[in-house]
């Protein structure tokens, strides 16, 4: 996913996709793959970060919820939402390498 890409390069382009996407539905819809991710790594983490990424999911959905009709808000909560992303893959990271 480009935004992930961009994010994870702190490329300014980042913050100029957010900007660009002006419907919520455009908003929202970046915000479901990208929850979808993020459950999905937080699944592959062991039970106690497992549990802690859950958590973080929940809050992030309060964000989304409190944002539901404003476009900036829901910019914040898709920052947001692709930060955890690139936390997720760094614990998958140490994780693995702690196995191995």
């Amino acid at each position: 996913m480009e935004f992930l890409r961009q994010l994870d390069a702190d490329d300014p382009a980042a913050d100029e996709l957010l900007a660009g996407l002006t419907e919520i539905r455009e908003l929202v819809f970046l915000g479901a793959g990208l929850t979808g991710i993020a459950r999905v790594l937080g699944r592959q983490l062991p039970p106690a970060q497992r549990a802690q990424a859950s958590t973080r999911q929940l809050r992030l959905g309060q964000l989304r919820d409190a944002h539901r009709t404003d476009p900036d808000g829901l910019r914040i909560w898709l920052r947001q939402a692709g930060e955890e992303i690139l936390f997720l893959r760094s614990l998958r990271a140490a994780a693995d390498r702690a196995v191995s």
